[in-house]
């Protein structure tokens, strides 16, 4: 069992603050990596996922998109800190938590792609401008905010 399953024996499903990190994948065409993930269900989404004890936020994105695509990444520079009222959520099964999303961006990966079927159905690369409509609504405002910071410092 996880820290959060432990938490949840304890405190059911009553609200939770709970802290996770994304990464911005960028490959060398400009395409992003997302991945279709079983839940919510279909929906895609930026590879990431939340803290366990005694991990930093670069560590969470480091293991998390290890776990979710085969992939090794370095160089992660900040994008932005996600929190707020906005950022409320309750779970199929009821549980409720505010959560703080840390997010990153790198070029600058290694591996090779594998699909973790527990969490995905499947994992590609896509282009910016095309990317899906059944997308998690706060991974497609960092994704714009990434693209927003880039082209401001291409300016």
């Amino acid at each position: 069992m996880g820290y959060i399953e432990d938490l949840r024996k304890i405190v059911g499903h009553r609200p939770l603050i709970l802290v996770g990190a994304v990464a911005v994948i960028v490959d060398e065409f400009g395409r992003i990596l997302l991945e279709e993930r079983k839940f919510p269900k279909n929906t895609w989404g930026l590879p990431g996922g939340l803290m366990e004890l005694g991990e930093s936020t670069e560590d969470v994105a480091r293991r998390e998109v290890f776990e979710e695509t085969g992939l090794t990444v370095k160089d992660l520079k900040l994008i932005n800190v996600y929190s707020g009222k906005n950022h409320f959520s309750v779970a199929e099964n009821g549980d409720e938590f505010y959560i703080v999303t840390i997010a990153y961006s790198t070029d600058q990966f290694e591996g090779e792609i594998t699909v973790d079927k527990n969490e995905s159905v499947s994992i590609a690369f896509v282009d910016p401008e095309n990317l899906p409509t059944k997308m998690i609504k706060s991974h497609k405002a960092i994704i714009e905010e990434y693209l927003r910071k880039q082209n401001e410092a291409e300016s």
